[in-house]
């Protein structure tokens, strides 16, 4: 199966170099911004495709805006056996099926950045549609670019989105506010910067190595009324801390369902 990828921005991007990475090519990519990139063989426009031998696995990662749009204009070159994989936050399956037509199978994910190493988190649902050939072979492409966690309804992908598809842009936030913590409390720009990074990229790698619970390595770390126990009374005192990330998750579902259609 042919793979064909529209659009290469971050998403995009990420998943490409993941599965470059991981030995799968070729690569077909079709994006207007995209002139070359190791791995890929540019692809002049949507029409190309009829040039392409059949079945075609076509990765969307396209804005939401454009995703049923650009799958109504592929949906003359894709066939009974081809397959649609929509990286296209929001976008739901029935939209897809509206757009892509009653041939190709449907698989709605949800990736998120680290999938340009190979750590990505990923969530996947499907119509009913989808065949045990076509389900493998989804499963195979995504699990390259990560774990890949396939959903049982298709309204647990909203959660998804904001826990690990938003989630690394937490992850960057809070390491920005310890590092400016740090300059607060005298440290160097560049010393506070690293040891923010560090320490994240650290804790978060001795999570996945010791595969113990975040929980468990945290009360490890934690000297009764020490340090590092002051800290974290503070952030969970009256359960703010909670609260924040509760209410925030809750914000990128509804903005998710917003954006949807």
């Amino acid at each position: 199966m042919k793979i064909v990828l529209i659009g290469c921005g971050n998403m995009g991007g990420a998943l490409l170099r993941g599965w470059v990475s991981a030995g799968i090519a070729p690569i077909y990519v079709i994006d207007p911004d995209v002139t070359a990139m190791a791995g890929a063989e540019i692809l002049d426009g949507v029409e190309a495709l009829s040039d392409l031998a059949k079945p075609i696995c076509l990765v969307l990662a396209v804005k939401p805006a454009m995703a049923t749009s650009i799958l109504a204009r592929a949906r003359p070159y894709l066939q009974a056996c081809g397959l649609v994989i929509s990286v296209a936050a929001g976008v739901s399956l029935a939209s897809l099926r509206v757009a892509g037509g009653p041939g190709p199978s449907i698989v709605r994910t949800m990736p998120n950045t680290p999938a340009a190493i190979g750590r990505g988190a990923i969530g996947a649902v499907s119509d009913l549609a989808l065949s045990v050939e076509d389900h493998a072979f989804a499963q195979k492409l995504l699990s390259a670019a990560g774990q890949v966690f396939w959903l049982e309804r298709e309204a647990l992908i909203d959660a998804v989105t904001a826990i690990s598809g938003s989630g690394p842009a937490y992850f960057y936030r809070f390491t920005e506010l310890l590092a400016q913590s740090g300059r607060d409390l005298g440290l160097p720009d560049a010393m506070a910067d690293d040891l923010a990074r560090l320490t994240f990229t650290g804790a978060a790698a001795w999570l996945d190595a010791s595969q113990k619970p975040a929980a468990q390595l945290r009360r490890e770390v934690t000297s009764p009324n020490g340090v590092t126990a002051a800290a974290l009374a503070e952030f969970d005192r009256e359960d703010r801390f909670l609260g924040l990330v509760r209410e925030a998750t809750r914000v990128a579902v509804r903005r998710n369902r917003e954006m949807g259609h």
